[in-house]
């Protein structure tokens, strides 16, 4: 890993040019370093340098600045349309808040700078010319895929509470293993997420949750997870008693949410789909049953991602998501179409593929069969959207329009008409075709 060179993009490469052809030091710096070195795409560059923050505007004068983060010694370049983060090498004060520095100190040592730094893969720097700068071995610690935090966990997490969860999200996400003694602070320092903003915790949730090691992280984070949603605890441990399931409440739903496509929503709902279980809980001769269980998880999810102050769009389709994954599937093309017609093609792709998911994670007994039936459906559903399969009312081969044109009153008279078309053509009793009904919705009438 040591011999690989990183290749700046030109704009990066012509910020760093432009400051050390100003007397400066200057290197890429943090996630672009740690993603180069991997070999993946860094979605931001980052620039780090001893120049002051008016030196740094002073140097880029040619180009549009952005000097909205000057008190904390940050400037934003903008070079061929792309925005740069150029930071003075700073050391870091006390935080009073468990989350940003109460003062910053500019200092000439790059070593000092990347001592503030969370984890080791993320403390490194770069420059084509000087190579890596990596005085806390992350290198060593990217190739033993490991996160562990710079110096003491104790003092980094105690800095910035919401470092607890990023070490879970970088380890999800890159699918490394936490470091032991940076392990043992995340769990018995988790209290100190309680500083911190839902929205911060909800983004570094979500993006934990699409990680590739979702699973392995929240199986042995559970107890921090539980700290920001302790909705979900009462999962853990909590047997279903059921032919159906070999897995607790709570391991069951991990692996749903790993079944899922690693996408914001779906993780979510998987997360979220059975919290209802353990509050319904009953049992007879033939084992345990969770009745009405839908309902209840979709309120409590409603609650949880409130309390994350998640956005409404999320927030409705999950709940959508959460209510209706019990829907009982017949296979038929016809429920599907009504389905399609009820929640929406894109919910409804979502509504199977989480299907899908929570079979998966059933009892291994049945497993095979119940994945192979929720991969027919999805192949059916794509199947009839090829066909065009009339499942919408903008599907339909009469509008709003042809109606009232034909003589049918405006208002609620056609919307209702509209729908009693859609439900037939689903049904299979009339064609989807305009003069049949046409004539059908005039029929109605007389």
């Amino acid at each position: 890993m040591k011999h690989l060179m990183i290749t700046p993009p030109a704009p990066v490469q012509t910020a760093l040019d432009t400051l050390c052809g100003a007397g400066f030091d200057a290197y890429i710096v943090g996630g672009c370093v740690r993603d180069a070195l991997r070999g993946a795409e860094p979605h931001d560059w980052d620039c780090t340098t001893n120049a002051k923050p008016d030196e740094i505007s002073a140097c880029f004068h040619d180009f549009h600045v952005i000097e909205t983060g000057l008190q904390h010694g940050t400037v934003t370049v903008v070079i061929d349309h792309m925005p740069i983060e150029i930071t003075t090498y700073r050391i870091d004060g006390v935080y009073a808040d468990h989350r940003r520095p109460d003062t910053v100190t500019f200092t000439d040592s790059l070593t000092d700078d990347l001592a503030r730094r969370d984890f080791t893969v993320n403390a490194m720097a770069y420059h084509p010319e000087r190579g890596l700068i990596d005085p806390y071995h992350g290198a060593a610690d990217l190739q033993a895929e490991t996160i562990r935090c710079v110096g003491s966990p104790h003092d980094r997490f105690e800095e910035d509470g919401l470092r607890i969860l990023r070490a879970m999200r970088f380890a999800s996400i890159l699918d490394f293993a936490i470091a032991e003694d940076t392990a043992k602070a995340v769990h018995t320092q988790k209290m100190l997420l309680r500083h911190i903003s839902a929205e911060r915790i909800d983004t570094e949730l979500t993006k934990l949750l699409c990680g590739v090691g979702a699973e392995r992280v929240l199986t042995e984070f559970a107890d921090v997870l539980f700290t920001v949603l302790p909705e979900l605890a009462p999962m853990q441990g909590f047997e279903q008693h059921n032919p159906h399931h070999d897995y607790d409440v709570y391991t069951h739903t991990l692996k749903a949410v790993a079944a899922c496509p690693p996408e914001p929503i779906l993780r979510w709902a998987a997360l979220l789909h059975d919290t209802g279980k353990p509050h319904t809980f009953t049992q007879d001769d033939r084992g345990g049953h969770f009745y009405g269980h839908a309902a209840v998880s979709k309120e409590i999810a409603r609650r949880a991602l409130k309390a994350m102050k998640c956005d409404r769009k999320r927030l409705d389709r999950v709940l959508l998501l959460v209510e209706k994954h019990d829907l009982v599937m017949n296979g038929t093309e016809k429920q599907l179409k009504r389905v399609v017609r009820q929640i929406g093609d894109e919910a409804a792709t979502q509504l199977l593929l989480l299907h899908r998911a929570d079979v998966s994670a059933q009892a291994a007994c049945h497993r095979a069969e119940r994945v192979k039936e929720a991969d027919r459906l999805l192949q059916m559903l794509e199947a009839l959207r090829a066909a065009d399969a009339c499942m919408s009312l903008k599907q339909l081969a009469v509008t709003g329009g042809d109606l009232l044109a034909a003589g049918m009153p405006q208002g609620k008279t056609i919307g209702d008409a509209l729908n009693r078309l859609l439900e037939a053509v689903i049904e299979g009793e009339l064609p989807n075709e305009h003069d049949v009904l046409l004539h059908a919705a005039l029929s109605d009438l007389t």
